[in-house]
């Protein structure tokens, strides 16, 4: 079966499109709304908000570093892109449950706030950098048709850019606290579309121009019995949750540092 459709890009090319634009769509959506929802339904001050903003969005810039080192030398890049998805969701369902109980119970609501911002800081750590790499992998070298293919690939950012903020602003931000829980919702929506676009077509479509699959696990560990080669074994599992409250320390820290500042101005 041919791999390349009419435009003359091969089909994996789209899966890819479509992966990373609802992952955007997910992550923008989140991102749009956030200050709105720390300001008024968390009550946080808003110079406050905008400084835990800047550190989770810093952190958000930092944890590929660890996610592309890892996809490189234990999982691959589908593994990781999977992962880093699932954890995005999970991260997006947490902010759901933190922000239907804001009112109730506004002690479990801020743990779970920055339980849902470490999740989606390590999630996109081994989402971001993985997906993009599989693009140029798709072609032979010196294939002129790669650089169209990045264009278009950037196409599906700009699209998930763009509706996200649209869909999750609309259905969040209505004048309502209590509304901020459906744009939590709508991007988790987006997240597992992504994942499961992935998972789906992965091995049919996902394949070089010499029909070898692209992203599997790396040679030097496909024999390996390592437990760290299995995203779901044991002591990654443990390794992650780890990770995500490095994560939620950090954010903790520069927003008690951020407090302290305050009480002394």
């Amino acid at each position: 079966m041919s791999q390349t459709n009419n435009s003359g890009h091969p089909k994996g090319l789209y899966v890819l499109f479509a992966t990373e634009m609802w992952e955007r769509f997910n992550y923008y959506g989140m991102r749009a709304i956030l200050i709105y929802f720390m300001t008024d339904a968390l009550l946080f001050s808003k110079p406050f908000a905008s400084q835990l903003y800047g550190g989770y969005t810093s952190l958000v810039f930092l944890t590929p570093l660890i996610g592309g080192f890892i996809a490189d030398r234990y999982w691959g890049n589908r593994n990781s892109i999977i992962v880093g998805g699932l954890i995005m969701a999970l991260a997006e369902f947490i902010l759901f449950f933190c922000s239907s109980m804001y009112k109730s119970s506004p002690e479990i609501s801020g743990i779970l706030f920055y339980v849902g911002l470490g999740a989606m800081i390590v999630g996109n750590g081994f989402f971001k950098p993985n997906i993009s790499s599989m693009v140029g992998q798709l072609y032979a070298p010196g294939d002129k048709r790669t650089d169209a293919a990045y264009t278009i690939f950037y196409m599906g950012i700009n699209v998930g850019g763009m509706i996200g903020p649209f869909i999750c602003g609309l259905v969040g931000n209505t004048g309502n606290p209590d509304d901020f829980k459906w744009a939590f919702l709508a991007g988790a929506i987006g997240m597992l579309i992504s994942v499961i676009t992935l998972h789906l077509l992965k091995n049919k479509y996902i394949r070089s121009y010499d029909n070898k699959p692209i992203g599997i696990v790396p040679e030097h560990m496909a024999d390996s019995n390592s437990p760290i080669k299995k995203p779901m074994s044991i002591p990654v599992i443990l390794g992650l949750i780890a990770l995500v409250g490095v994560a939620m320390g950090l954010l903790y820290l520069h927003g008690s540092k951020i407090n302290r500042q305050r009480q002394f101005q």
